[in-house]
């Protein structure tokens, strides 16, 4: 059972002045609410050890969120004039800006991203996102007029009605511009519902959104387990879900929801090939190459973690890769200069150790990292990996890692990289380099993928993002992001 909190704001200390707000509330409609859901263990990916104990919500605090949002549908929100929405989205949004170094330190306790890696995600994925979405919202959600043959016709955009958005633990803010962000300016009210990994985070952004000043019941941001999930999931009243994850979760969705059809957007895995023609610039394409693969320790979707390179050029690219690789500085997430921190958790880190051994069982050979690193003896610490040697069926080729384990694939000609690159069931991202850019834009546009960057890796979250093939559907970011929440109605004019 939950009751309203009007006592003063509590903060959990964390180290020096590093503090989190509300340790023993959550944010339901908008308030901040104590829960008697059960208290759980923050551990540190650095230590492996308890930081933190807060409390989960509880499938209770689940029922009130969604109570609360259709309540809201059902209200004020919905109707409030674009402009007004807009105003509270982009106060929530300035808030959350002012606040990123914040959000970044506790994030880097909690998950083991390191600061430097956050910043830029922060900056050129979160901002970018909800930036976006508050400069097209009024063209995005504008109603047209067409004409047919039996009259004019009028087509509106509505909310589609209260909306479950899952976000990863690899990037909460950057999903909170990209799914809530979009969705609170189409007018829907939203059940966020953020992973235990960053339970602490969320409750800095939770406080942001408690200043914005939504309305009551518009916004619920729960960091629960996967009970609570699903058992969002199954609610009767939620009429979209968009959900950024894996395929597996992703199916379990469709199947939890087969009966009554609500709408979903998924932004799942990918297996994302870079391919690097024969002209390219090695030094240049490094800059971009290293942190395509290796950014948050690759547990990043849309991560490079395929090189696909000319047999001519094979052992130039290995080495490079294998001395770049090495050369990263591994150490504690929260030292701005660390550029290698720790896997999120103990399911990460055993996740990447076994796929490594696959692939050597499976004939692979390690050109570079495939251990723990030395002096690092606590904790999730892997090192940078670099694989060669892989068959095209190989199992970490073919699946995603989600950790820092790089596989260079060798090509005899254009024909064969292109074949190579869509040889998997992904299609969220991929790259192509080379020193004639029609050259590699002619190589992207035969890539089957959502985003494919050229001389670059992306996506940009300014635009429209999401997957082909087992990456998902539905696209997020841009004005069709917005679109993604809403209804369009015809209205034929007689």
């Amino acid at each position: 059972m939950r009751t309203a909190d009007n006592v003063e704001r509590r903060e959990l200390v964390l180290t020096g002045e590093l503090t989190v707000p509300r340790p023993d509330a959550l944010l339901i409609g908008g308030r901040w609410q104590r829960s008697s859901g059960p208290s759980v263990e923050v551990v540190s990916p650095v230590t492996g050890q308890p930081v933190a104990t807060v409390v989960s919500p509880s499938l209770d605090d689940a029922d009130a969120a969604v109570a609360a949002a259709a309540e809201a549908y059902r209200g004020e929100w919905p109707r409030l004039p674009l402009t007004d929405r807009r105003e509270i989205c982009a106060r929530f949004c300035e808030l959350l800006e002012a606040n990123l170094d914040w959000i970044g330190a506790v994030w880097a306790v909690e998950s083991g991203i390191p600061v430097r890696w956050s910043k830029t995600l922060h900056r050129f994925a979160a901002q970018a996102a909800w930036r976006t979405a508050l400069a097209s919202a009024e063209a995005a959600l504008a109603p047209e007029t067409r004409s047919t043959p039996v009259g004019e016709v009028l087509l509106e955009h509505g909310p589609v009605g209260p909306v479950l958005a899952v976000l990863p633990y690899n990037g909460p803010l950057a999903t909170m511009g990209s799914k809530v962000i979009p969705a609170l300016l189409a007018g829907t009210s939203v059940v966020v519902k953020a992973a235990p990994e960053s339970a602490l985070m969320m409750r800095v952004v939770a406080q942001c959104a408690v200043e914005a000043g939504f309305p009551s019941g518009v916004l619920s941001i729960l960091a629960g387990d996967v009970e609570v999930s699903r058992h969002l999931v199954r609610h009767p009243a939620i009429e979209l879900i968009s959900f950024t994850g894996g395929p597996v979760a992703a199916s379990d969705i469709l199947v939890q929801t087969a009966q009554r059809l609500p709408r979903t957007v998924f932004e799942l895995g990918g297996k994302s090939p870079a391919v690097l023609l024969d002209d390219v610039d090695l030094p240049r394409a490094m800059r971009s190459l290293v942190a395509g693969a290796m950014s948050g320790a690759g547990q990043v979707c849309a991560a490079l973690s395929r090189i696909v390179v000319p047999a001519s050029r094979h052992d130039e690219v290995v080495d490079a890769l294998a001395g770049a690789y090495r050369g990263l500085r591994i150490g504690d997430p929260s030292d701005p200069a660390t550029e290698h921190g720790p896997l999120a958790n103990r399911a990460a880190y055993e996740r990447t150790v076994g796929f490594v051994k696959t692939a050597v069982a499976e004939g692979a050979s390690i050109a570079c990292g495939g251990q723990r690193p030395p002096g690092f003896d606590t904790g999730w610490f892997y090192e940078p990996t670099l694989l060669v040697g892989v068959g095209e069926q190989d199992t970490v080729v073919q699946q995603e890692v989600f950790g820092p384990v790089t596989v260079v694939q060798p090509y005899d000609d254009v024909e064969d990289a292109v074949r190579i690159a869509n040889s998997t069931e992904y299609g969220l991202a991929a790259s192509t380099y080379s020193a004639d850019r029609d050259r590699a834009l002619a190589v992207a546009r035969r890539i089957r993928a959502g985003s494919v960057a050229v001389n670059t890796f992306g996506p940009t979250m300014a635009a429209p993002f999401g997957g082909v093939k087992r990456s998902g559907w539905g696209r997020e970011c841009g004005p069709e992001g917005i679109r993604e929440f809403t209804e369009t109605t015809q209205i034929l004019l007689g």
